[in-house]
């Protein structure tokens, strides 16, 4: 069981029994994937995961000057995104980059500036000590060190992902009123396309549980309902292109670069010894706070996406949140170490991206409470598949650069809100402004509300934590802090703040 697991284990123990467990079922990975609900969401995630793609490909070309953009940004999110699909033990998660791998990176290309270093080979050094760090964390089984991680760590870093994206997408919309390119009759529209987008979704989503139409009818339209706000949100800017004029009503696009070449015109592979040696050996310590970033990015995510909640069986013990982990951490070893050769940003699991994949594909009953998983890799593959040939071939690119980007702001805010809902941080959250508990806080009904609502306070405090450290000009050690909140949760305990009757009520993985 998950408990008795050891710190470590023999090399490379861990690694093998993941394979052993999931690549016998590779068939069944593929063959239960050819289902309309595996369709919506590839469709769905496709628009999810490049449009992150693509806006943080501008942020890493204006952190590294250049040096790493948008091209290289959205080959690497195809291509390993592909790998990982291929090859992972739970390829429900999806891997991308992330805002703290961001501000890192931007943080080292900083360091290279005040110590006149070449940014890519400094880049490129850190990052192989990094997947060397990876590769022997998950050959003993580093994976294991997460047992201590529990549901309090796991609510706290979907709550704040969850935040990031509904904060990014309101303040892109809400910066089109103030910016000198925009009018306000292009703000209006903007705020038009992103709501409808967003409300579309949302309705539609919960039109499984309607009483109207037929109930496989139901269960498509809500299996598409991303996928249709984007469609109707694209068609609103169309219609108001056409009718008022580009300049009354032309609206910022998705920008993707229109040949397949690096964003500088830099050679595919990194100079790697052009820095000299004191600086290679220097790298490790960089390498050790990247470690530890993509570490714990990757692990709190697959436990957040192996959550029992969703009731996957494939290569799992029942209860065991830690299954899969070692392999998946020597894949991410593995892409770490080229993507550093040729220049790629690093990509670690995504957590709202992950979610909202579980979610599409979760069978739900009659009362909208899951009962399973399509647990598959087709929708991995496609979902990659469509975002390389957006890289390689004019036609999909055409089509995609007529996406405002307000759409996808509105596409963001679904994806943030959308992974709320479950999260009994989030449950408890609202909780604290209500007199009685609901339904979906049942499981607390025995519990004191003053107890509930300390708990929840405690959590808000870390979460405003993290979120101080990571806008601080010492954002670069946001890991830290997100390793810090175990202790912190095992101090609450130890130290009386909350009774271990009801710690394990409130902090129960099930």
């Amino acid at each position: 069981t998950q408990s008795t697991l050891p710190l470590f284990e023999p090399p490379p123990r861990g690694v093998i029994r993941d394979a052993t467990r999931r690549y016998p079922l590779y068939k069944s990975d593929i063959l239960d994937g050819f289902h309309p609900q595996c369709l919506a969401a590839i469709l769905f995630l496709f628009f999810a995961c490049l449009a992150p793609a693509v806006g943080f490909g501008g942020l890493f070309g204006t952190a590294t000057n250049g040096a790493i953009g948008t091209i290289e940004m959205v080959s690497s999110t195809a291509v390993c995104g592909l790998i990982y699909a291929l090859t992972s033990a739970q390829p429900l998660t999806i891997i991308g980059s992330t805002g703290p791998v961001l501000a890192f990176v931007a943080c080292l290309a900083q360091l290279c500036e005040r110590m006149s270093l070449p940014f890519l080979p400094v880049y490129g050094w850190t990052g192989l000590w990094t997947a060397g760090m990876l590769m022997v964390s998950s050959l003993t089984s580093g994976s294991n060190a997460v047992k201590y991680l529990t549901r309090f760590t796991d609510e706290i870093f979907s709550v704040l992902i969850s935040f990031i994206f509904a904060y990014e997408a309101s303040t892109n919309i809400a910066a089109t009123f103030t910016s000198p390119a925009s009018s306000f009759t292009k703000a209006l529209l903007s705020l038009v396309c992103a709501s409808v987008t967003y409300g579309v979704a949302v309705v539609l989503r919960k039109f499984r549980v309607s009483a109207y139409l037929y109930k496989p009818l139901r269960k498509n339209i809500a299996n598409f309902a991303p996928t249709i706000g984007v469609v109707t949100g694209c068609l609103i800017a169309r219609w108001a292109r056409l009718t008022q004029g580009v300049a009354a009503a032309g609206l910022p696009t998705l920008a993707i670069p229109a040949t397949f070449a690096t964003t500088s015109g830099r050679p595919w592979l990194v100079p790697l010894f052009d820095l000299p040696v004191w600086a290679r050996w220097g790298c490790v310590v960089p390498a050790l706070m990247a470690y530890v970033l993509l570490y714990l990015d990757q692990n709190i995510t697959v436990r957040v996406v192996n959550n029992p909640q969703y009731k996957m069986k494939k290569g799992r013990t029942e209860g065991n949140m830690i299954d899969g982990m070692h392999l998946d951490l020597f894949v991410i070893s593995i892409l770490t170490a080229l993507q550093s050769l040729v220049g790629l940003p690093w990509l670690v699991a995504a957590t709202v991206r992950s979610i909202s994949h579980v979610r599409a594909l979760s069978k739900l009953d009659e009362t909208g409470k899951i009962k399973g998983t399509r647990e598959q890799r087709v929708t991995g593959i496609g979902i990659h598949a469509l975002i390389g040939a957006c890289v390689l071939f004019d036609r999909p690119r055409t089509i995609l650069t007529q996406v405002p980007k307000s759409v996808l702001m509105g596409l963001f805010m679904f994806l943030g809100t959308s992974a709320l809902p479950g999260n009994e941080m989030w449950e408890r959250m609202k909780g604290l402004f209500k007199e009685r508990t609901d339904k979906k806080m049942e499981k607390f009904v025995n519990l004191p509300k003053k107890v509930r609502d300390k708990f929840t306070i405690i959590q808000l405090a870390c979460l405003a934590a993290m979120l101080y450290v990571k806008e601080s000009p010492i954002g670069v050690l946001f890991p830290v802090v997100i390793a810090l909140l175990a202790p912190v949760r095992f101090g609450l305990e130890k130290y009386g703040v909350i009774e271990k009757k009801y710690m394990e009520v409130l902090d129960a993985d099930e």
